[in-house]
């Protein structure tokens, strides 16, 4: 086990340094090849994965990487948002600038598709594949802030139907109703949060809960307040996704004061991690393992 973590480590920094060398070109846009005339649109896939079984089976998760992988997104998706901050660390005022996704990731055409939950693996197979983080809570709530659209959560009370894809269509159709009243003033493309919550990377994924199962960590479901309905909890397993979580993706190349760097260099060195963690579980608020566990 210790070998093939080495390993994977090793990949993983290679793929960052050859992500850092296109940077200047790839820095605004997800790397996806065009989506295909004849791909499913988000009813359509929806009737896909359907039938299938919900995770742990891997048959649902797996066709809903192969739509992705294949550009079954949206045109407006591909296209990044910025966000840009400034914080004082020790006296010393950094900016940061980091790209993320205008909204959670979805599956299908640009006026028909499916906001998809997805496990923590999944969403993390997902982010490698793209050159992509999942946000900390401060990100969350730093996108919520910078939001150009702020959706008013819509709760669907909890049964155990919520994390079959019916219900995922169902609060589809209900984020798509105060979506499509907005789009005259806000197209498709801007920046929008608030519907969802975050699946996100945290120092809590890193304490297991109840008989030793890993956990998937959630953070937000802003409401317009500001306020999120879902405070920082890592109480499910990894093999949960219900209708409300969604995955936001955080481009992994991003500047600190001009200079490139990453989200995972950042929130594992204890003099920046606080410049995109408010955790306080290890030194400097880094997050150690600053990514979920893909198996090989």
């Amino acid at each position: 086990m210790g070998a093939w973590w080495r390993s994977m480590r090793q990949k993983r920094g290679l793929s960052v340094l050859l992500t850092c060398l296109a940077w200047s070109s790839q820095a605004q846009t997800l790397d996806l090849p065009p989506r295909a005339p004849d791909a499913p649109n988000g009813e359509e896939f929806a009737k896909l994965i359907a039938p299938l079984p919900p995770p742990p089976d891997p048959q649902r998760e797996n066709l809903i990487y192969t739509q992705v992988a294949a550009g079954n997104v949206p045109n407006w998706m591909r296209k990044l948002a910025l966000i840009s901050t400034s914080e004082a660390i020790a006296g010393t005022n950094h900016t940061v600038k980091y790209y993320v996704t205008p909204d959670y990731l979805c599956v299908g055409s640009d006026t028909n598709y499916l906001l998809e939950p997805m496990t923590p693996t999944l969403a993390q197979r997902v982010a490698n594949l793209l050159h992509c983080s999942l946000p900390t809570r401060k990100m969350s709530q730093t996108i919520w802030e910078q939001a150009e659209v702020k959706l008013t959560p819509a709760p669907i009370p909890p049964s155990p139907a919520m994390v079959t894809v019916p219900i995922f269509c169902q609060h589809n159709s209900n984020v798509w109703a105060q979506r499509q009243a907005l789009l005259e003033a806000h197209p498709l493309g801007a920046l929008v949060a608030g519907h969802k919550k975050d699946v996100v990377i945290s120092a809590l994924m890193l304490t297991h809960f109840h008989k030793s199962r890993a956990p998937v960590v959630i953070y937000g479901w802003q409401q317009t307040n500001g306020a999120p309905i879902q405070p920082l909890y890592n109480g499910h397993a990894q093999t949960w996704a219900d209708y409300s979580h969604g995955i936001r993706l955080v481009q992994e190349i991003m500047t600190v004061d001009g200079v490139p760097t990453t989200v995972s260099a950042i929130l594992t060195n204890p003099a920046l991690a606080a410049l995109l963690s408010d955790e306080t579980n290890f030194p400097g608020n880094t997050i150690p393992r600053p990514y979920y566990l893909v198996p090989p």
